[in-house]
């Protein structure tokens, strides 16, 4: 026996007539419900991830606003060193190179053909030898500064035992260091290292200490109150609160650090950028002085917006961390 269909619409319960697309929209739970093909859902969820028309926006309004001031430095400073301007301080624009010649060199260290000479296509390993430096000490400054700046700022014992030694260490040069360290440690990546640690150890041990003293008292009342163990309260209220701080000094140290590896890689070491800045002075080669500035300039950036974002996955984009 044959079974015919029809396209009455159907009706639910309450009597309300109900089209049979409608049950697509229907939950899993419903009985019955019938599932969107997979190609749709797979095209809804895509549509969902991508930036919004607002997102779209707030990124070219940012892309606008920062634009014009490089785009009008460079700009000057083609015409300065046309025009040969002599810039306060004594700074002799026309022994500058230009833009076009600097946009050369650094296509030529990173890739070659354009120059090649000693420097076509290094730019990798100075590169990646540079970071390597400036990351270990980071990473060692962080890890030491940040658990001694909790317990310097929630103990006042512990602040005034090591507070004295610290500002006076603190205000000596990383400069003035960098020829102890030659004698103590020797040539090679760990007196650089030992730099950057240094110059990165003090903006993030500070603002710690800063930070977890302006932690409101009633978090510590209130999760004292709650049962919270001492050893708990560090971890789970004070370094939380104190995180705003934290991070901004993290941000400040790893700039340092990106500056001090031009006085680390000066001496005894023969790849980095530091190194490669040194040796291009040494030969008069401007272009190439101006390109290594560049590329730590990008380094730094690139460093620090990498930064920002791994606190961001870290705390899960809560407002209160990040």
């Amino acid at each position: 026996m044959s079974t015919t269909t029809s396209d009455t619409p159907t009706t639910s319960g309450t009597g309300t007539p109900r089209r049979p697309e409608d049950a697509s929209t229907a939950g899993p739970s419903t009985p019955g419900a019938v599932q969107p093909p997979a190609g749709r859902r797979l095209a809804t969820g895509l549509r969902s991830r991508l930036p919004s028309a607002a997102g779209w926006r707030g990124t070219a309004s940012t892309l606008a606003l920062a634009l014009p001031v490089p785009v009008l430095g460079i700009l000057l400073w083609h015409v300065g060193v046309q025009q040969g301007w002599t810039l306060p301080f004594g700074i002799q624009m026309a022994f500058l190179p230009t833009p076009a010649a600097v946009l050369t060199r650094m296509i030529d260290i990173s890739v070659g053909g354009q120059i090649d000479d000693a420097f076509s296509g290094t730019l990798i390993e100075h590169l990646t030898a540079s970071t390597g430096r400036v990351l270990t000490g980071f990473g060692i400054a962080a890890a030491t500064a940040i658990p001694l700046g909790v317990l310097m700022g929630r103990f006042t014992v512990v602040f005034r035992l090591l507070d004295p030694v610290i500002n006076l260490v603190r205000p000596i040069p990383v400069t003035a260091w960098a020829p102890l360290a030659l004698l103590i440690i020797g040539f090679g990546d760990r007196s650089t290292i030992f730099l950057v640690f240094l110059a990165a150890f003090f903006p993030i041990l500070l603002n710690t200490i800063a930070g977890v003293r302006r932690v409101p008292v009633r978090l510590l009342e209130a999760a004292a109150m709650l049962g919270t163990k001492q050893a708990q309260v560090l971890y789970k209220v004070v370094l939380p609160s104190a995180m705003h701080s934290i991070v901004g000094g993290l941000r400040i140290a790893l700039g340092l650090a990106w500056v001090i590896l031009v006085v680390g890689e000066t001496v005894g070491i023969s790849t980095g950028l530091g190194s490669m800045i040194t040796q291009a002075r040494d030969m008069s080669k401007t272009d190439l002085i101006v390109a290594g500035m560049v590329v730590i300039g990008l380094a730094g950036f690139l460093a620090d917006r990498l930064l920002v974002l791994l606190v961001k996955v870290a705390t899960r984009g809560r407002p209160t961390l990040s």
